[in-house]
């Protein structure tokens, strides 16, 4: 149980509380103050009392409370680093976009690298969110009008173990595709007006490849009217198992850019296990298929599957970077509520995690490619991170600006958000859509009518 002096700083303390297995059941006080040019943080854990002070300076209330939640969390941090001898990858950080908090450093003139160091982030990852500023280098724009689309396709042919999004199995939900395909149409035509500088469109899933080739073509065909610039064109294809030459088609008659071939691994018992209806050999034949088209492609990997061995991640790295596409992006496996595997285990053993994710990085730069960009979830394993390589040049633009919310993402669909960006991207107002299908088909008039009063303030 975790008691402290100050509200606002308790759900910042829980995220640290979640980072350490078995914390949750502790009796942690904290009680913190600033007096004297610092903010000081007393800090019991199971009736061990230890005593942290940081000076830091700030103007104004939001200052403060940001440094008083940064200074806590160390605090604390530190305190259940030393009850517990572990220590994590990111240390005290437990934002989703750590680079968010460098380039707010380097913003104000001064370098990342020792507030980075001051929060206990390793050398290796202080090291990488070096190389993913320098990977977003000529891509990170900030300009007011900039925006990108999304568009939601929640089918999946069946639900993954590790999966916690909203997407059930088509042969349950198709019912309901006729009628989402029109909502969709009507969200798109309505979305035309709001949109500015269009910098990228990415229809994602779910599974859009689940859909027959014409129901795509259905969704294409109302994206066509807002894709003027011939700007980057991302359909996260998905499955291999649903990858057909006519699909493919459909995506160049609609002048798609980029696919992502989402291979999570190349064994074919942790497929098996992970509830994948596919082999490796299936990966493989849709790089094959895809090939003629000319799509940049993008494959997904994950560390940490269910019984997945060090040796087997390092294998599926090895082939998914001698398949050659041009951007491979690494998640480490995040166990989140709705996923089967979090009904069946509270949290994985780290086990040799922390060797597959240091395996990614030394083969993955071996091959060619930088890391572009990353971000963190709650529940990550081992408290890592997901990472997106790419060879030089050929980087992801949707990617870059969501992780790093530098324009505005107009976004349609069941569990679709939105986001606007006002004073310059200091302030984010957000609009969300219903996950449940049903619910959304209900109130899609409703959706557009506020994310037009949102996108036209």
């Amino acid at each position: 149980m975790l008691t402290c002096n100050e509200e606002f700083l308790h759900p910042e303390l829980m995220d640290v509380v979640r980072l350490f297995e078995g914390a949750q059941a502790l009796h942690i006080e904290q009680s913190m103050r600033y007096t004297g040019g610092a903010f000081e943080n007393t800090v019991t854990v199971e009736w061990e009392t230890s005593f942290f002070r940081d000076e830091a300076s700030f103007a104004g209330d939001l200052q403060y409370k940001s440094l008083a939640k940064r200074y806590a969390k160390l605090a604390l941090y530190r305190a259940l680093c030393a009850r517990t001898g572990v220590r994590l990858p990111w240390g005290a950080l437990t934002g989703i976009r750590p680079t968010r908090l460098a380039y707010a450093e380097l913003e104000a003139g001064r370098p990342f690298e020792p507030l980075f160091e001051r929060m206990c982030v390793s050398p290796e990852n202080i090291a990488l969110t070096r190389r993913v500023i320098e990977g977003q280098r000529g891509i990170l724009e900030r300009r007011e009008g900039n925006c990108d689309l999304f568009v939601s396709l929640p089918f999946c042919p069946t639900k993954c173990e590790y999966c916690s999004f909203i997407t059930a199995p088509i042969a349950a939900t198709r019912k309901y595709l006729p009628d989402y395909l029109r909502a969709l149409e009507e969200e798109l035509a309505a979305a035309a007006p709001l949109i500015g500088n269009l910098r990228s469109v990415y229809i994602g899933g779910g599974t859009p490849f689940a859909l027959e080739a014409q129901e795509l073509e259905q969704v294409l065909r109302a994206v066509a009217p807002l894709r003027k610039n011939g700007c980057e064109y991302t359909v996260e294809a998905g499955r291999p198992d649903t990858f057909t030459r006519e699909k493919l088609e459909v995506c160049r008659q609609y002048g798609v850019t980029r696919i992502c071939i989402n291979a999570q691994s190349f064994s074919d018992a942790t497929l098996a296990r992970i509830g994948r209806k596919h082999t490796a050999q299936a990966v493989r034949d849709a790089f094959a298929l895809a090939a003629p088209f000319g799509f940049s492609v993008n494959c997904d990997l994950i560390a940490g599957l269910t019984d997945e061995t060090y040796e087997e991640f390092c294998a599926s790295v090895d082939e998914a970077a001698a398949l050659s596409p041009d951007n491979i992006t690494v998640h480490t496996l995040c166990l989140k509520k709705g996923a089967r595997l979090k009904e069946e285990t509270a949290r994985l053993q780290e086990g040799r995690l922390a060797e597959m994710i240091a395996y990614s990085r030394k083969a993955l730069t071996a091959a060619g490619y930088e890391p572009y960009y990353l971000y963190r979830q709650k529940y990550m394993a081992g408290a890592h991170e997901n990472v997106g390589w790419t060879k030089p040049g050929r980087a992801c633009v949707y990617n870059v600006d969501v992780m790093e919310e530098t324009c505005d993402n107009l976004a349609v669909g069941a569990n679709a958000v939105s986001k606007k960006l006002f004073a310059g991207g200091k302030r984010i107002e957000r609009h969300g859509s219903p996950k449940d299908i049903p619910t959304y088909l209900a109130k899609v008039g409703q959706l557009i009518g506020e994310r037009s009063a949102l996108f036209t303030q």
